[in-house]
């Protein structure tokens, strides 16, 4: 029998981390959120993002992440602002609820990181560092 390949793995522990996070989530009150729209939290920055960047970083054409951003947006957890540094340009960014949410989610994924055990989640981070930048 054939070992189970890596990226099948990979997939799986991080589907499985998305689905602890978002069950956790909507059982501590916040809206359910689909895995799309939780991976849209994860490319968020600080001073937010450009749509077309998101939509690159997401790997999903511009419509897809508009419909994406859409929903959020409706929920109050992400706002479509004016870019200061380029004329015509928008960002998404958290709003307080969303920045409140993503509080609760880093929360949540350090939690079951300590399930893993630091050690665990320690190796894995070291293991799999040249992965954690978005592709270019």
């Amino acid at each position: 029998m054939h070992p189970v390949p890596l990226a099948l793995i990979l997939l799986r522990a991080s589907r499985w981390f998305d689905r602890q996070l978002l069950e956790t989530l909507e059982g501590a009150g916040w809206p359910r959120l689909s895995p799309a729209q939780s991976l849209v939290f994860a490319q968020i920055q600080k001073n937010g993002v450009p749509p077309a960047s998101l939509a690159r970083q997401l790997g999903t054409t511009r419509q897809s992440t508009h419909e994406l951003v859409a929903g959020l947006v409706r929920l109050d957890l992400l706002a479509v602002v004016v870019d200061p540094t380029r004329t015509g340009g928008r960002l998404v960014t958290l709003t307080d609820r969303g920045s409140a949410l993503t509080k609760d989610a880093r929360q949540i994924l350090h939690d079951l990181e300590r399930q893993l055990g630091d050690e665990r989640a320690n190796d894995l981070r070291r293991l799999l560092a040249n992965f954690a930048e978005p592709p270019a």
